[in-house]
């Protein structure tokens, strides 16, 4: 399992949006120009995160976007799984698995699970507050 540039700079984007929102819409030019990532590209990611309900976009010259919910609301595990899909480190675990025909005799399939789990945990019990919070203590804002 190994999470995508998509994945990554989405991520990014969003604590960077957590960050500096406070005075309405962010235009994603400014967000790209912070974490270097092209606006065209951006522009597919924030799609994505529109679609699943995580920002709204405003039009016109004031702008932008901003977080649908409180930064403290938004988990990274509903991030990445909007611009990812699913989490899981293999096939047979998790919501979306696969029957394995191995299943029941699966020496390993425990582990697959409990490495599933907390992976997930993790997941949805880290916020983007929580990233924005140490972005700020680390007083790097722009390469999260």
């Amino acid at each position: 399992m190994r999470i995508s540039t998509k994945g990554r700079y989405g991520l990014r984007a969003m604590v960077d949006l957590a960050m500096n929102s406070t005075d309405g819409p962010v235009p994603l030019r400014q967000i790209a120009e912070r974490q270097l990532i092209s606006d065209s590209y951006l522009e597919q990611v924030f799609t994505s995160l529109r679609k699943n309900g995580l920002v709204i976009a405003a039009r016109g010259a004031q702008g932008g976007y901003e977080l649908n919910r409180p930064a403290q609301e938004i988990t990274v595990g509903e991030i990445l799984r909007a611009l990812e899909g699913p989490i899981e480190p293999v096939h047979c675990v998790g919501k979306n698995s696969k029957t394995c025909e191995r299943e029941k005799d699966c020496i390993t399939h425990s582990f697959w699970e409990e490495l599933n789990n907390t992976i997930n945990q993790l997941l949805d019990n880290t916020t983007l507050a929580d990233l924005a919070e140490r972005a700020r203590s680390s007083q790097n804002m722009y390469y999260i």
